[in-house]
């Protein structure tokens, strides 16, 4: 069985998550859902590397290891981003779920989900939220309603049309 760890992010991650970006641009534009994140790998596009870069500085970002392989990163935070309607209530907000198609079928995804849902009990606060690309073929959200979310507002950010999710653990 395989070793399964969640770690505090570190600025020296910025590789590995912008490896990740890159791996999930080529897996989407290959399912015919570049609407995602384009078709271009972010690693090659310097408003979008930055991005990520600072990604590294957030406080809430975790990195999942499988047998000492970074397989999956997860950014949770008390504050819901700008383009979402806030939920009136203390919230747990995921606002990065990203996994390395290397490891599917290790459920990472899920168990960073899992990750989030335990740190929002041990917080005492009982809302997680999150939210994704509502395009496509809808596969994403209905993973995420199969993770035990339930939808609930769409929003458009400049044409991209995203959907928010919640949960109560």
């Amino acid at each position: 069985m395989a070793l399964f760890v969640i770690r505090p992010g570190r600025k020296d991650d910025v590789a590995t998550l912008l490896r990740f970006f890159d791996e999930a641009v080529e897996w989407l534009v290959a399912r015919g859902s570049a609407g995602q994140w384009g078709d271009q790998p972010w690693s090659s596009i310097p408003h979008r590397a930055s991005r990520v870069a600072d990604m590294t500085d957030e406080p809430g970002l975790r990195i999942a290891e499988v047998d000492g392989e970074p397989a999956g990163a997860l950014i949770v935070s008390e504050k819901c981003p700008d383009h979402v309607p806030p939920a009136g209530e203390p919230e747990l907000y995921i606002g990065l779920l990203i996994t390395s198609r290397r490891f599917a079928g290790h459920r990472v995804g899920a168990q960073l989900i899992e990750y989030t849902l335990a740190e929002a009990k041990r917080r005492g606060i009982g809302l997680v939220r999150v939210d994704c690309w509502a395009g496509g073929d809808g596969e994403l959200q209905r993973y995420y309603q199969g993770q035990g979310f339930r939808p609930t507002v769409r929003f458009d950010v400049g044409g991209w049309i995203g959907q928010v999710f919640e949960q109560r653990p």
